[in-house]
């Protein structure tokens, strides 16, 4: 949970990357992430964004949290972007390991550096709801993903697990992003009084 004075000021938050920018610079997996990025929010779904961004104190700006390295960061950050543009969010992106002090606000049940994660501002920068790593979806169909490959292959490799694993995982994303849509719909729609 985000701290009562948090060190995300709104000069802090001018100071992360654009997503274009978050693009330009990263090191590994730019092809994936630009594959991610066909992603398209629903209309439906884009209509509610801007009805929850049009109120007065609706989002305005999305700060995100990740790493390039990070399977969930290639399949959420597109999203995220999508998301952001849909509701007309100002987002800026902050790579968690150069910014621990932003991830120790946003630790998943209290511990876990989890990312992605969206962090929703007004437009006066009052913090309204965070969003951390995948859909609740996502957590367990991929329990039920890892107990199906051991047991279709249970003398497996590393590498024939990691690629069954990611093959499988694939194919369900426009699924999950759909998810994680409808999961920060619902933390702002709750916090607006809305739902």
């Amino acid at each position: 949970m985000a701290r009562e004075t948090s060190v995300v000021t709104p000069e802090r938050f001018q100071q992360g990357f654009s997503y274009g920018d978050y693009i330009d610079q990263i090191k590994v997996n730019k092809a994936r992430f630009e594959e991610f990025y066909k992603f398209q929010v629903k209309p439906e779904d884009a209509k509610d964004l801007k009805e929850l961004a049009s109120r007065p104190n609706g989002p305005a700006k999305m700060l995100v949290l990740g790493e390039d390295w990070c399977g969930d960061v290639i399949r959420g950050m597109p999203m995220l972007a999508r998301v952001a543009d849909a509701a007309g969010l100002e987002m800026s992106i902050f790579p968690r390991d150069e910014h621990h002090d932003i991830m120790n606000e946003f630790l998943k049940n209290g511990e876990w550096m989890s990312i992605p994660v969206a962090v929703f501002y007004t437009k006066d920068h009052e913090y309204i709801g965070h969003w951390i790593e995948r859909p609740a979806q996502a957590d367990q169909e991929r329990g039920q993903i890892a107990l199906d490959i051991q047991q279709e292959f249970p003398e497996a490799d590393e590498e024939k697990v990691r690629s069954e694993t990611r093959s499988r995982t694939q194919a369900k994303q426009p699924g999950w992003q759909q998810a994680s849509i409808k999961e920060m719909r619902k933390i702002i729609a709750d916090k607006l009084g809305t739902s």
